[in-house]
Formats: C-alpha cells, sequence, structure tokens
C-alpha cells in the first residue's frame, strides 16, 4: 500500500463493490486521481445522493426515490400480473428484454438460512397481504435456478395456492441457438424433464 492514509482508506473502499480486489481498488484510485478527479467528484455526489435518496418502494420493494415506483404506479400496467424477482437487476432484465406489462415483487435476495434470509427478510408478509387483496391472478416466479432459487420458488408457489392465485415459473433450459453438446448436463437435464408437447 501507498505512504497515504487517505489513499489506502480509499483503495479499502472501493474493495466494497463486487468483483473489485485489492489490484483492481488501486487501479481504479490511482485512474481516478491520476486522470479523472473531476469524473470522482460526479461519482462521490452522484454515489452520496444515491444512498441518502433512493430506498425501497413499498409496493414492490424495487428502488425508488418515491413512496411507490414509477412501474407500480403505472395505470397501463395489468395489476393481475405479478413477476417475484430475486433483485432489482433481474426485475430490469425482464423489463428489457421482454414486453412484460405487469407489476413485480422484489424479494433482495433468496432463502438462505445461512445467511439469515428467511421469509420475513424477503418481505414474504407482504407479498402474502398483496395476494390477498384478490387483484392478482397469475404470480410469475422468475427466481434464478439455484438451489436457494428453486426452494424459494417452491415456497412462494405455496404462497400462491394459498391465496387461491394461479402460480407459474419461467422456462428453464436449452438456450435458443445452443447446440446439445456444449449444455452442461445439470441444465439439459432440466430441459429433457421439463419438455413439452409441440
Amino acid at each position: 500500500m501507498s505512504g497515504s492514509p487517505l489513499l489506502n482508506e480509499l483503495i479499502e473502499a472501493l474493495r466494497c463493490l463486487p468483483g473489485v480486489g485489492a489490484k483492481t481498488a488501486q487501479r481504479m484510485a490511482f485512474h481516478v486521481l491520476e486522470r479523472d478527479r473531476g469524473g470522482a467528484s460526479r461519482l462521490a455526489d452522484k454515489l452520496a445522493a444515491a444512498v441518502e435518496r433512493i430506498g425501497n418502494s413499498k409496493r414492490c420493494r424495487t428502488f425508488s426515490e418515491e413512496a411507490v415506483c414509477t412501474l407500480c404506479a403505472n395505470p397501463a400496467r395489468d395489476a393481475q400480473l405479478l413477476c417475484v424477482v430475486e433483485t432489482p437487476v433481474d426485475q430490469l432484465a425482464i423489463e428489457q428484454a421482454t414486453g412484460f406489462r405487469g407489476h413485480y415483487f422484489v424479494l433482495l435476495g433468496r432463502l438462505s438460512p445461512l445467511d439469515g434470509l428467511g421469509p420475513r427478510e424477503l418481505g414474504l408478509d407482504l407479498l402474502a397481504a398483496r395476494l390477498a387483496e384478490g387483484q392478482v391472478r397469475e404470480l410469475i416466479v422468475a427466481t434464478n435456478p439455484t438451489v436457494e432459487g428453486e426452494a424459494t420458488a417452491h415456497m412462494l408457489s405455496q404462497l400462491a395456492r394459498q391465496a387461491g392465485v394461479r402460480a407459474t415459473r419461467l422456462a428453464h433450459g436449452v438456450p435458443l441457438g445452443g447446440e446439445l453438446e456444449f449444455i452442461d448436463r445439470g441444465t439439459l437435464a432440466h430441459a429433457f424433464g421439463g419438455r413439452l408437447s409441440i
């Protein structure tokens, strides 16, 4: 590390970002100090403002500056369709890649008792209350196909069943344009087991 305590603190602070180790943090710190102090100031201002003003929507739990996010407040969206995702990044991916016009519920994680994430931390009480309102007709479960994601999906389907709501799951399997010989065994087995009529 450098002889400057403040520089060392900056490098260490940058390591909080995912995928940023000691060397990458050091390169970032030196870059902004050597070449882009203006960019560093803008980044610091926007980061401070975001941390202070962005919270979670009370309706869907995604990131929002308002009590209810713009998607939840949009009357043109279909309130009968509710898609449950693990993170705001997953929500953004669906918004950008599909024509989905329903609403979302963001878990902000997945069931993981070892990490202290249970039903309460995922906001399942809030989701159950939303399902009990009677407006949702289909709960689309879009959790990731991991062990924790599958356990979460199972719990979500039970929650939907208790509320009399149809639960569906995103399809998993062979990607479009993929060749069977290059697909991993787990994905291929899952796709084979979940085959559909054509």
